[in-house]
């Protein structure tokens, strides 16, 4: 792969199952050593995306590149290139977490001293040495992501596609699988993530694809999509209720619209940035009023979904049978 090259990059990418079209002309190019995060609700054509560029389904129409390799003409170099990691763990439960490591690079042909080395990186890396010669059966639902994610890094590909991959996580094995993934991408590996996590996606990604109904309906960084869901805000939470009416009056001093939350002791104002904080937080220091905390609130990736879709993100429900086969 010649260094101009993207490590990802999808061209016109059309699935049609029957009348259904799950992928509708999807286009975008990402470069070697980072994030791209594909980002959308159930059935938006997420994992149907990357089935294509793993070679998994073949496209309707358009193509796509991975490692340089065209994944309609040059399937085989597309394989050699990516590791793949979906939804759910596919490590053999009736085999040790060694074992599967071993089996997987037996099948990619690897001699038996690389396997037995990589193998034994592979468990330290995602801190499954003391269980590596357990039975996978009697593994957590993170230590099976983990080492469903070892696996798949076997063969030391430069692309890696993770479909949902923390999925079913507690938020302390969330956490540690992101700091897995960050340290592949310090050295040097490019991700595709699927995700409907939106705090995984500002965590991780470089740059996040928003699909909808199988069409790319926003693309940028996460903090670009975020200021197309609107302006920041500067939040204030006064120490007495009793000082609401008067801290309202100041605020809108300072900003035209307010939102007042009565129960939290709350109130919310507009502000272009840490500048306009600034000048609301020296108004109120010339004042009685005492405040527990002051702060910018820029938008959330969820509200960059209620802005481009007009609902929030769902995260409860795995993609659709359709959307997965």
């Amino acid at each position: 792969m010649r260094d101009d090259q993207p490590a990802v990059a999808a061209y016109d990418l059309v699935k049609r199952f029957g009348d259904t079209v799950a992928v509708d002309g999807v286009s975008f190019s990402q470069p070697r050593g980072s994030v791209l995060g594909l980002l959308g609700p159930n059935g938006a054509g997420k994992t149907t995306t990357v089935r294509m560029l793993a070679t998994l389904t073949t496209p309707t129409s358009g193509t796509g590149t991975v490692a340089g390799h065209d994944i309609v003409t040059g399937g085989e170099g597309v394989r050699r290139s990516m590791g793949l990691t979906g939804q759910a763990a596919t490590v053999d439960e009736l085999l040790t977490g060694r074992e599967n490591i071993w089996l997987i690079g037996s099948l990619y042909g690897l001699d038996r001293q690389t396997v037995a080395r990589k193998s034994d990186e592979l468990l330290e890396r995602f801190s499954l040495s003391d269980a590596g010669n357990r039975v996978v059966k009697t593994y957590s639902g993170g230590m099976r992501r983990r080492l469903d994610l070892a696996v798949s890094l076997i063969a030391a590909p430069p692309v890696l596609f993770l479909d949902e991959p923390t999925t079913g996580l507690d938020p302390r094995s969330r956490v540690e699988l992101w700091e897995v993934l960050r340290d592949l991408v310090r050295e040097g590996t490019t991700l595709l993530l699927t995700t409907q996590y939106l705090e995984e996606a500002d965590q991780l990604a470089d740059n996040i694809v928003v699909i909808d109904k199988g069409r790319i309906i926003a693309e940028g960084t996460p903090l670009q999509l975020k200021e197309q869901a609107g302006a920041a805000s500067v939040v204030l939470t006064v120490s007495h209720a009793e000082d609401l009416p008067e801290a309202e009056r100041l605020l809108r001093e300072c900003s035209p619209e307010v939102h007042v939350d009565v129960g939290a002791r709350q109130l919310t104002g507009q502000a272009d940035g840490l500048a306009d904080m600034t000048r609301v937080a020296a108004r109120f220091d010339e004042s009685r009023i005492v405040l527990d905390d002051i702060g910018l609130q820029r938008p959330s990736l969820d509200d960059v979904f209620l802005h481009l879709t007009g609902h929030r993100a769902e995260v409860e429900d795995p993609e659709t049978e359709e959307e997965a086969s």
